[in-house]
């Protein structure tokens, strides 16, 4: 009898050892099951975030370089349609700047803004080492970063006396053209941050795509007078060096595409990028003033006497 008793506890000790492995398994398989899960979903979110982020620079770059100056004597005529085209003109560059006025003679001193786009960056900050080597003061576009390190760049630009000037808060074409309430909230936003963290309140607007871009939902018109009203002043360009294409120019093609352009005008807006995809850019940047140095050109921060280069007539929109 003792016998039978022993077995049955044994049984009841191996059938509570298999019923605890099995909870344990299935509680194993639950919490794999959970992490994977996890793990999965986060992976899809990081894969979509970098898709839209490749998506939104494409199609920048697309615009940008579809807008891109050409190799002729006339800046782009660019279609006007979901503009206004009774009181805005697409033209060459306006509003205190006339392209055939522009064109340099012989003996002209050659006014040039190197400007970037993009901004700010761990390329930014090679940049303006580059900058400073050569005592060169340049115009920097930039979009919004809330982090410690732009911050600093931020600051840094305006310490060693370049321009600050405003390429949205969010550089997302779907939202900075949305509407304009969404664009006034962008640039309020961008304007707002960059006065909190610099003490400067910047002048100075480069539309995502240029004024006269095909993507926004409101008439470029309507920017303008906002930007009007801020006493903002907005810039184009009339010299590209072609960086808006990733690794599409080697340093010295890019310097070839400014310096060749360059040449033409008395005054140049050039259009560079410094995010932090644009290597390139970085390589060209020194070569590029020694080049420009090489030609007597003066290298200047956009400021309130720089003549405006502009695909849309500011006037025309008031």
């Amino acid at each position: 009898m003792q016998d039978k008793d022993s077995e049955a506890l044994r049984n009841q000790r191996r059938r509570r050892k298999r019923i605890a492995r099995m909870k344990h398994t299935i509680i194993a398989i639950i919490a794999g099951w959970i992490i994977l899960s996890m793990i999965l979903i986060i992976f899809l979110l990081v894969r979509t975030r970098s898709m839209e982020r490749k998506l939104d620079e494409l199609w920048q770059m697309q615009r940008v370089m579809n807008q891109q100056v050409p190799d002729t004597e006339a800046l782009p005529q660019e279609e006007t349609s979901g503009m206004d085209t009774e009181t805005v003109a697409v033209t060459a560059p306006a509003s205190g700047i006339d392209e055939t006025d522009n064109l340099a003679q012989d003996g002209d001193v050659h006014k040039v803004y190197l400007t970037f786009d993009d901004g700010p960056s761990e390329n930014t900050d090679v940049i303006l080492d580059v900058l400073s080597e050569y005592d060169v003061k340049a115009t920097f576009f930039v979009v919004g970063k809330e982090d410690e390190a732009s911050a600093a760049i931020y600051q840094r630009i305006v310490d060693e006396g370049h321009t600050l000037g405003m390429h949205s808060y969010s550089n997302k074409y779907s939202l900075i053209y949305q509407s304009e309430d969404a664009f006034e909230a962008d640039f309020h936003q961008l304007q707002d941050y960059l006065y909190e963290v610099t003490g400067e309140k910047s002048r100075y607007y480069r539309f995502p795509g240029g004024s006269s871009n095909q993507i926004s939902n409101v008439p470029m018109s309507s920017l303008i007078r906002f930007l009007n009203s801020e006493d903002v002043v907005y810039y184009d360009w009339n010299v590209s060096a072609g960086d808006a294409a990733n690794a599409a120019y080697t340093p010295e093609e890019l310097v070839e595409n400014v310096v060749s352009d360059v040449s033409k005008y008395k005054t140049s807006v050039v259009l560079l990028h410094d995010s932090e995809d644009r290597s390139t850019t970085v390589e060209a940047v020194g070569p590029l003033i020694e080049a420009l140095q090489d030609m007597d050109a003066e290298i200047l921060p956009i400021d309130e006497d720089t003549q405006v280069i502009q695909y849309v007539k500011a006037d025309s929109a008031r």
